[in-house]
């Protein structure tokens, strides 16, 4: 361990990261830049289409919402308590004002979902076979119009009632609990032969059931991605909180405010619609190419294999996922690492896609990861990067509350603060104070990013530069419109789309485009 104690440490602030929108401009807020400049490039089909399916009530309070979305939501009136101006909301101005869309809600293609049905399915007694059905409920309107229909459909909806949501997850309602920690799910599970489906069946295909793991939102996403279709799920709760309402007149859920779920469910259904997303970072530098490993542990796999896949994220904030090799990358310290083997086909595949879409190889490729890398996967990772490119392995592990900086004293310190060990070694606070919105959003004192340049094929860049590019990174989920996030867009999503991958429905999904994973 470095010593730091007779040697003072230094302390910088990064600024923090601006975004590109339309015509060039910039802002350092995605609902800033979209109100005043509209995304970063003009979208591909202005008048965007898009498919609903739920419960006819469902599809109303989509339609409704709609309607309100583009007149424009304000936010809603100041309580008493709150100080006269709250920056960090934003009236929503109205879907073609800030993205350039029109979606006209008479010409939705809907399909209506009975309720019955959907309550007769996530009551099934078989926990995988009530989420199977229920999925197939929602999905086959979606397949029928895909095959037999000539309308495209740019992104689907999927409006779900609260029952879905209470009753297709894993350990939920007063189903037999299912833990998904590694390595222990298939432990848990009873044989499959002594579960209600297949004690009465014959057909050993039902058997698919069990290659998934009994959660609506995985199994839906994993489907979708043999079919190239992207789609957006969202609650009744969500669109219409008014609707449900509890014995003392209050919503059942806590939601954002109107003007926020605007701004978020738009930009989702904007990134997931158009070729390019509506912002780009405009201070990331060109011909740098990040990627995020992603393991996660198979389900009912008596081997404990895991699954290892990629992110690449590139220079404009979009990514692509890769799926590499299962495998028994789990080791005695509950740490992953690949074999050579399939660590350098892994990176082979990234490489390939980034000169297919630029014609050359990146000058410089970031390896994002919450571990170290064994020598062996370095060796592997080294081998497949081309002359010319700087490899660059970095460890990027999020703190649980050693270190806490104050500013004043008493208040957490301002987003972008970064305390510098060593050469390679520093703290990031990616969260904290954000001037421009002149709050700290958290529950509690910010906790640190501890970044670790691990190693390099050429030479080493600086702390400051490898610290920069992290907190642009965390500018570009586009799953929402918030001023940032706490991690990289690398590392950010790596349980997510690890969730998805493992699922049977996504065993043939190689490649695909982030959006279908969010």
């Amino acid at each position: 361990m470095t010593d730091f104690s007779e040697r003072s440490l230094e302390i910088i602030h990064l600024d923090e990261p601006e975004l590109e929108f339309g015509f060039k401009q910039k802002s350092d807020s995605p609902k800033d830049g979209l109100f005043l400049y509209g995304p970063n490039r003009a979208p591909r089909r202005a008048e965007i289409s898009v498919g609903v399916i739920g419960t006819t009530d469902g599809i109303k309070m989509f339609r409704d919402w709609l309607e309100l979305a583009n007149a424009g939501i304000p936010v809603p009136p100041r309580t008493e308590r709150e100080k006269e101006f709250r920056p960090h909301l934003s009236d929503f101005p109205g879907l073609e004002e800030a993205y350039g869309i029109t979606l006209d809600p008479d010409r939705l293609v809907t399909y209506s979902l009975s309720l019955s049905d959907i309550e007769d399915r996530t009551l099934l007694e078989n926990h995988h076979e009530a989420v199977q059905k229920t999925v197939e409920l929602f999905l086959n309107p979606l397949l029928q119009h895909c095959r037999e229909e000539e309308r495209e459909i740019d992104v689907w909806v999927l409006v779900t009632p609260e029952i879905v949501f209470e009753r297709c997850r894993p350990m939920q309602g007063n189903r037999r609990k299912v833990e998904l920690t590694p390595g222990e799910f298939s432990k848990r599970q009873k044989i499959r032969s002594d579960l209600p489906l297949l004690a009465a069946v014959l057909d050993q295909s039902a058997e698919s059931a069990f290659d998934d793991i009994p959660d609506f939102h995985r199994q839906v996403k994993a489907k979708l991605l043999k079919e190239g279709q992207t789609c957006q799920l969202t609650r009744e709760t969500t669109l219409a909180p008014d609707k449900f309402l509890n014995k003392a007149g209050y919503p059942l859920r806590g939601t954002q405010d109107r003007a926020t779920v605007a701004w978020n469910l738009a930009t989702g259904l904007y990134y997931k619609s158009q070729d390019e997303p509506p912002w780009k970072v405009a201070t990331m530098r060109e011909g740098v190419c990040y990627i995020g490993l992603v393991f996660k542990m198979l389900p009912n796999n008596k081997e404990n294999h895991a699954c290892c896949a990629a992110q690449m994220f590139l220079s404009e904030g979009d990514g692509v996922v890769f799926r590499g090799a299962n495998g028994p990358w789990a080791t005695d310290r509950y740490e992953f690492h690949l074999s050579k083997k399939a660590a350098k086909q892994l990176v082979e595949q990234v490489l390939r896609t980034y000169k297919s879409k630029f014609g050359a190889y990146p000058q410089e490729l970031f390896i994002h990861g919450k571990t170290k890398f064994s020598d062996e996967e370095w060796e592997a990772f080294s081998e497949a990067a081309p002359e010319g490119t700087n490899l660059v392995a970095v460890r990027i592990q999020p703190t649980r509350g050693e270190i806490k900086l104050f500013r004043d004293g008493d208040y957490p310190c301002i987003r972008g603060t970064s305390l510098l060990l060593d050469e390679r070694n520093g703290y990031l606070w990616s969260t904290g104070y954000v001037p421009h919105i002149d709050t700290y959003m958290g529950p509690e004192t910010p906790n640190p990013l501890f970044v670790t340049i691990l190693r390099s094929t050429g030479p080493t860049p600086p702390l400051r530069s490898v610290l920069n590019d992290i907190l642009s990174l965390t500018k570009v989920n586009f799953n929402s419109a918030s001023y940032s996030d706490g991690l990289p867009v690398t590392i950010r999503f790596a349980d997510k789309v690890g969730d998805i991958l493992v699922m049977g429905s996504a065993k043939n999904a190689e490649r695909q485009p982030f959006k279908y994973y969010i």
